[in-house]
């Protein structure tokens, strides 16, 4: 059997894919019907391909180094939907920003991986970004159940020093201590080629002429078509179900709720450019609304001055006249970065440190080779938005790979002693919570043999 702690590990880090084994337009009989169900525990599933899925997940975020049986990982599956079940009975509750949050940070995080939100859609088959969004949106919601129910089981769980040097020597004994990867902290300072105010107005103007004429009868769908930059106009005309919960942009969804049926709003702005809409029906808590997406033109000669910025602030550093920190107050265009020191937080977990090897290869490519202090040249890129920019990063922090060692690592061998003690706090409380759970396991896994007692089989 695995270690558990190792397991956990890896679970924890591949627990946002979740919606990878969830995914799919067809309806929840047909592929029950195709797949077939591995577990039901409470209203939770597991089916037989989410086992599949899962094991090569973990395969491929080891590199290969960790091997696990189908009914190792079906258990730890099972340990999921465990929580989960008890974060409803519970009455666990999460917030819809907390959700969209982490919505945001998953599609950042693909975006990052396939290079677009077009290929992350594509490879993934869904129709439009908001399809992916409200898929994500549902498994999310479902995962911060789960670390709510986790956090209640193991709030009072802590370690002492003495323990975390008990856990580390007992390792060392054994041969098993963790190889830390390479890990870096990078900062940027981005300089947005931003439109004139002129432009503003001109696609104002543009956009309040298609309202006009929309309210004098012509058809919005066919406007959309013509007009709107959303990629998704060509398969939707530009139409969305819109709740309040529903993972779309603030400014999307108050518009959707403060018009009546047919009114098509004034222009307003987002970090996508302008809209107008119109609304189209009301279902219950839903709204069915329409929008046209217009982004202002960013011109040649802009992106050369930007560059042109960019390069001179990025010489001034170099020639000491500024430091880094002192740019980034006063020229990054970045709000997620400007206000603490241009650190990139990675996207995936929330921190200022990246593994190396697991980075965007674009990103890898441009600062795999950098020292401490070291800056990477100034290059162009694009957000998922559109706006065009750019940026150089700085090196601030960088270890390379090495064998854990108690001074050096104690943050990270301290977070593992403490995993291991609470998994083992949960491990308990699943034993006793399994007693009262309805579990049915299929035919096929009923003969795996497992840690805990999920077939309910009277001892001996």
């Amino acid at each position: 059997m695995l270690q558990k702690t190792t397991i956990l590990k890896l679970i924890n880090l591949i627990i946002f894919l979740f919606f990878l084994v969830f995914a799919s337009f067809t309806s929840f009989a047909q592929k029950v019907k195709i797949d077939g169900v591995a577990v039901v525990i409470g209203k939770n599933i597991v089916l037989n391909s989410d086992i599949d899925k899962f094991k090569q997940e973990i395969e491929k975020r080891s590199e290969g180094k960790i091997k696990i049986s189908d009914c190792e990982m079906l258990e730890e599956l099972m340990q999921q939907k465990l929580l989960s079940h008890h974060a409803v009975v519970d009455s666990v509750t999460v917030s819809d920003a907390e959700i969209t949050a982490n919505v945001d940070r998953n599609i950042a995080y693909f975006t990052q991986e396939f290079g677009s939100v077009d290929k992350v859609i594509k490879a993934y088959g869904f129709n439009s970004i908001e399809d992916l969004k409200n898929e994500i949106y549902t498994v999310e919601k479902d995962n911060l159940l789960i670390q709510r129910e986790q956090a209640k089981i193991t709030e009072k769980v802590d370690v002492t020093p003495e323990e975390v040097r008990l856990y580390f020597n007992g390792l060392k004994d054994k041969g098993e201590l963790p190889e830390i990867p390479a890990e870096v902290e990078i900062a940027q300072i981005v300089f947005k080629a931003i439109p004139s105010q002129e432009e503003d107005d001109r696609i104002i103007e543009k956009l309040n002429e298609l309202k006009t004429q929309i309210e004098e009868g012509a058809n919005f769908k066919m406007k959309a078509i013509i007009n709107s930059e959303d990629p998704g106009v060509t398969s939707n005309g530009g139409e969305y179900e819109v709740t309040k919960e529903s993972p779309f942009i603030k400014e999307f969804k108050e518009t959707a709720f403060s018009l009546d049926i047919d009114q098509v709003s004034k222009p307003f702005k987002s970090d996508f450019g302008y809209h107008i809409m119109q609304l189209h029906e009301i279902r219950g808590n839903k709204r069915v609304a329409s929008h046209i997406l217009m982004r202002p033109n960013v011109s040649d000669q802009l992106i050369k001055d930007t560059k042109i910025k960019a390069d001179q602030v990025k010489q001034d550093i170099l020639d000491g006249k500024i430091t880094f920190e002192e740019a980034v107050k006063q020229y990054s265009q970045d709000d997620d970065t400007k206000n603490d020191g241009g650190l990139i937080t990675n996207p995936y977990n929330g921190e200022s440190k990246f593994d190396l090897t697991r980075m965007d290869p674009d990103l890898y490519g441009r600062v795999a080779e950098l020292k401490k202090g070291e800056y990477t040249d100034v290059f162009f890129d694009q957000d998922q938005s559109g706006i065009k920019m750019f940026k150089f990063m700085l090196m601030r922090e960088r270890t390379d790979t090495h064998v854990a060692d108690l001074v050096q690592d104690y943050v990270k061998i301290q977070e593992l002693a403490l995993m291991k003690k609470k998994e083992e706090v949960i491990t308990k409380w699943s034993k006793e919570k399994i007693k009262d759970t309805y579990i049915k396991l299929s035919e096929i896994h009923n003969k795996c043999t497992f840690e805990k007692n999920w077939k309910k089989e009277t001892a001996n």
